[in-house]
């Protein structure tokens, strides 16, 4: 057996109505000092743990996260951060509020963001302290609650934020928040967790407890998904399926933070920051063509513990037991379209994209976990069979 690492963080809290324990873990983190809580358009989520915290005491200075964070939004709400004098942040919203959060947590007394960026800046490792931060999802998707890489969007490039030192003081994963959330955001979110949670069981970087966790999460999100194709948001109405969501939301998390993801994050990575679709239809979207790519890369380069990892996808995903990754792959594709998930002409890609698109995939970070290398030929065949 390979070694391996597992990180978390310190303070897990999963389950129903637990929502309001975000404000008590991030108060007592606070000291004396105030509170940035990072919240979306919204404050049905937000505006009780506001309540609690200031009948506290405590100085709450807020901030909205509208769309998907840009080093331009995340460097305003540091400096905002900074001003309030604040030794705590609280992120209460989707994955796009909960990276915003995770950055300024990190960024506060570490400088500019292009100090640090993967890619487009200097990729320096945060030398300073960085606030603790409590995490309260409240889509159920990304799975950044657990993870310890912000994803900003710098020009036409998605890139990352990372540090170990970035995980969050406190986890508080409520399934009730996602009753009412609207189907566009409950699909494309799920979505997203359901490639977290395949990609890492192919990963080459895969371990033991990852493979377990990844087990679980993927029985959970197909037991949730084929009810939101029939029933939309009256699924989450069932606090079974709000549960499941969430559950595959979060070891989806665990997973990719430990084990990586593969060619499918490669390409949604890039394709997001030219595109600017929603993260989970992209990875929905490519879901099938990669898969089948993979198996082209096979039969090009055989290799036993790939085969044997593709293959088990089979009967995770039909419960047929004598499935191989051919038919996961078809059976995939099935809920993504009983989804509605367009594909990638729809979502804005041109046929002028389609090079840089593969460039960009061959080079992210994320396709360096595929089960094995693709080429460019290989890469290019998967973008043109889904659009």
């Amino acid at each position: 057996m390979k070694p391996f690492a597992l990180t978390l963080p310190g303070d897990v809290r999963f389950g129903a109505g637990r929502a309001a324990e975000a404000a008590d873990v991030v108060a007592r983190a606070a000291g004396a000092g105030g509170v940035l809580l990072v919240t979306g358009s919204g404050d049905r989520h937000a505006a009780p743990l506001r309540e609690r915290l200031e009948k506290a005491g405590v100085t709450v200075t807020t901030v909205r996260a509208v769309g998907e964070p840009t080093v331009d939004a995340v460097r305003d709400a540091v400096g905002t951060a900074r001003r309030a004098g604040v030794t705590a942040v609280l992120g209460v919203g989707g994955g796009s509020v909960l990276d915003t959060a995770k950055a300024v947590a990190a960024l506060v007394d570490n400088g500019d963001p292009l100090d640090h960026l993967e890619v487009v800046g200097r990729g320096q490792a945060l030398s300073g302290p960085v606030l603790p931060w409590v995490a309260v999802p409240t889509t159920a998707g990304t799975g950044s609650e657990v993870t310890r890489n912000a994803v900003l969007t710098a020009g036409r490039v998605k890139v990352s934020l990372r540090s170990p030192a970035m995980l969050a003081l406190a986890a508080v994963v409520d399934p009730d928040l996602l009753r009412g959330l609207p189907r566009e955001p409950l699909v494309h979110g799920g979505l997203d967790a359901l490639v977290q949670l395949i990609e890492p069981l192919i990963s080459v970087r895969a371990n033991p407890v990852t493979d377990a966790l990844a087990r679980q999460g993927l029985a959970a999100s197909l037991r949730a998904l084929p009810r939101i194709a029939t029933e939309g948001t009256e699924g989450t109405d069932d606090p079974e399926v709000r549960a499941d969501l969430a559950l595959a939301s979060f070891l989806g998390g665990v997973c990719l933070a430990n084990a990586g993801l593969g060619a499918v994050h490669g390409l949604a990575g890039v394709a997001g920051g030219m595109l600017g679709a929603p993260h989970g239809a992209l990875c929905a979207a490519f879901l099938p063509a990669v898969l089948e790519a993979d198996r082209a890369a096979l039969r090009r380069a055989p290799d036993p513990v790939a085969q044997g990892r593709l293959d088990a996808l089979g009967p995770l995903v039909t419960g047929d037991p004598q499935a191989g990754a051919e038919q996961a792959a078809a059976a995939l594709g099935a809920l993504v379209r009983d989804l509605g998930v367009p594909g990638l002409t729809e979502l804005g890609l041109r046929e002028a994209d389609v090079d840089e698109l593969v460039e960009g995939a061959l080079a992210a970070s994320s396709t360096k976990a595929n089960p094995l290398p693709l080429t460019r030929e290989e890469f290019t065949t998967a973008v043109l069979a889904s659009r």
